[in-house]
């Protein structure tokens, strides 16, 4: 039996179907749709990793300098996501073929793609060959005909790249039934991570000696492979296009069109500014692996260090993608947002403690891995959150609008972040010269300050995020909520409402039982850490715990009793069939949220035991300071949550969301 793609099944007793649009599937089908589309993910993959990994290797070779290094490989790329991909986005939602809309322009790109990556392949080659037959070419060193070459091919290779770039995910939209996006979401995220790693760990280590190959495999590998996923993925049939959409109208009326139709909406521009605030923040992480040198940490301990980490990733994703469905993605991903801001702002705490790097990778891999499944469930929700907000008829289009919005703000901070690490340079060297954790770390140390680039960026994310979600509500939420579409005389494009678990009060008040014992247990320890410091002689860490660690614990443990107790009040409300005076907070975000930081007490004792080892009260308070601090901000995400909530979490323990009637 044909399990690729059926249409127009017939539902038999007691079989499951799933649809997407004209689609339906069987749960057989669907399976081997995940498995065709997971594999062509897995060939495009391979191919994308390939070319930016080993490409930079061959350009520092031949001596590139590095403004052009960056210039091949990052300002080019993003102007053709600026420019290139919004008017093939376009083109792909206009299209209408016995093929689909998506297909055709993988199809059509797929031979000068490879092409190109045979061509990087035999760069040296061809180089020698154009200074033989063109004479002009005689007169420039082979190095230089070489990046010549090489910037060329690279051109030519990201501009059919787009063809896919700006169609295959979007395919997933147009096949893939709404209630499963954040599973396959998840699923595509593990086979791309674990794709990489498998790269990694046994390709590159050829990148130099056997690149040929290498872009000769992934050529062939892509061509066969995304080929086949192709030819059994079929997708359905779509409606007709609006009568503005068929009339053909000049370059700039059709310019003006896309810019009015994408950012007229307020809901989609406060989308668009939370991806270009996380380009920001994204581009400060390219410079983690010198923050991590600079905590003297080794190659090879980083290596491992990242290795577990997307291991970790990996693992969470699995978990995370079925939640993702269940909770709405823009619900998971804007409570990620807001309680991910803890981890940024708190590495301010490394500008005064210097610990020996086995410590280190310790005690920041503990770290990494309690955030493990948050950072996952916010990674699962960047596709679906796309496919459940974005307008169906221009999905293509919006995801275009958004990409160019991504790419400005890249290419921005490709230039700001790097003059942002001078300064701070500049400034440590010109007044903190003298202080012995600088001098330590040498000119390295200006990267301990990128906590304030990421977490001012998160910060901002955070009100953006907010707004956005506030607006969602408005629109319709979980219940009602359809595309704004003011090209349509309603208004709205009418899509699919996938249903949502509803809020659940036994659950909640178990997740609120966890950040109980983070705010109180934080107090417990702070007060219990008397003895061991007494028994070490540590009179100092005595006395600022006496002084300042303990009032202040006390205080962030009276602010959590009040905002629990309005949570606990609320509840009863809803209970009772009333208004919450403030809002509700989803129980299954809160449960992730208070089970992770219930474990980081774990990890406060560690830093406490490594202080109490290494004889320093400073170290002992400043963590208790972090820890402090990071509580302080778990009540201020808390208090946004439920506020962001307010006038519309009205009902608990119904099945769903659209039963409760949230609206």
């Amino acid at each position: 039996m044909d399990n690729t793609v059926h249409t127009d099944i017939p539902e038999k007793a007691g079989e499951q179907l799933f649809r997407c649009g004209t689609l339906t599937y069987t749960r057989a089908a669907l399976t081997m749709l995940f498995v065709w589309l997971l594999w062509g993910d897995f060939c495009f993959t391979l191919m994308e990793t390939v070319v930016p990994s080993i490409v930079p290797l061959h350009l520092k070779n031949l001596q590139c300098p590095n403004w052009l290094v960056g210039m091949i490989l990052s300002t080019i790329p993003n102007l053709m996501g600026m420019t290139i991909a919004p008017y093939i986005s376009v083109k792909s939602d206009r299209c209408r073929s016995r093929w689909g809309r998506r297909i055709p322009f993988i199809v059509a790109s797929m031979p000068f793609l490879c092409a190109s990556l045979v061509l990087i392949g035999f760069h040296n080659e061809i180089a020698l060959w154009l200074r033989r037959v063109i004479p002009v070419l005689e007169n420039i060193s082979p190095a230089g005909v070489t990046i010549g070459l090489l910037a060329v091919l690279m051109v030519i290779f990201q501009f059919f790249n787009q063809f896919v770039n700006s169609t295959f995910n979007y395919l997933f939209n147009d096949v893939v039934p709404q209630s499963h996006l954040g599973r396959f979401a998840g699923a595509f995220r593990i086979v791309g991570t674990g794709v990489s790693a498998l790269y990694n760990f046994f390709l590159f280590q050829f990148a130099e000696s056997h690149s040929r190959e290498i872009f000769v495999g992934s050529a062939i590998l892509y061509a066969v492979g995304f080929g086949l996923m192709c030819l059994m993925v079929r997708e359905g049939k779509y409606p007709s296009l609006e009568p503005d959409q068929e009339q053909k109208s000049s370059r700039w009326a059709s310019l003006r069109q896309f810019f009015q139709e994408s950012f007229s909406e307020p809901f989609y521009q406060l989308l668009f500014i939370s991806s270009g605030i996380l380009a920001f923040a994204g581009v400060a992480w390219g410079f983690q692996v010198f923050f991590l040198l600079e905590m003297k940490m080794n190659l090879q301990e980083i290596g491992i260090y990242n290795g577990i980490l997307m291991l970790a990733g990996m693992i969470a994703t699995f978990f995370a993608a079925v939640f993702v469905d269940r909770w709405h993605p823009l619900r998971a991903y804007t409570y990620g947002i807001i309680f991910n801001i803890t981890g940024p702002l708190m590495n301010w705490v490394w500008l005064f403690i210097d610990l020996p790097g086995r410590t280190f990778f310790f005690l920041s891999l503990g770290a990494q891995l309690l955030y493990s499944f948050m950072n996952a469930l916010s990674t699962a929700c960047a596709m679906p959150i796309t496919m459940r907000l974005f307008p169906h008829s221009r999905y293509g289009q919006f995801c275009s609008a958004r990409g160019i919005v991504y790419s400005i703000c890249t290419i921005l901070a490709g230039f700001m972040v790097g003059g942002f690490y001078d300064l701070i340079k500049y400034f440590c060297e010109l007044h903190l010269s003298n202080y012995p954790i600088v001098t330590a770390g040498g000119a390295g140390y200006c990267y301990r300050f990128y906590f304030v680039w990421s977490g001012g960026a998160t910060l901002l994310n955070f009100i953006v995020i907010t707004l956005a979600y506030r607006r969602w509500l408005k629109l319709g939420g979980d219940a009602k909520f359809h595309p704004p579409a003011p090209w349509t005389p309603e208004g709205i494009e009418h899509i699919p409402v996938v249903a949502t678990t509803g809020y659940n009060s036994r659950l909640l008040r178990i997740a609120l039982r966890f950040m109980d014992f983070v705010m109180y247990g934080s107090l417990a320890l702070a007060v219990g850490m008397l003895l061991p410091f007494h028994l070490h002689g540590m009179t100092s860490a005595i006395r600022l715990f006496l002084f300042i660690v303990i009032p202040l614990s006390i205080g962030v443990a009276v602010l959590w009793y009040l905002l629990a107790r309005r949570i606990h009040l609320d509840l009863a409300s809803a209970k009772r069939g009333e208004m919450p005076k403030y809002g509700i907070p989803h129980h299954g975000m809160m449960m992730v949220f208070g089970i992770k930081f219930a474990l980081t007490l774990g990890l406060v004792v560690a830093q406490f035991v490594v202080s109490i080892h290494m004889e320093s009260s400073l170290n002992v308070t400043l963590f208790a300071l972090a820890n402090i601090v990071t509580n302080l901000l778990l009540i201020l995400c808390t208090y946004v949550v439920i506020r962001m909530e307010q006038g519309y979490s009205v009902k608990v323990d119904e099945a769903s969301m659209i039963q409760a009637g949230v609206n």
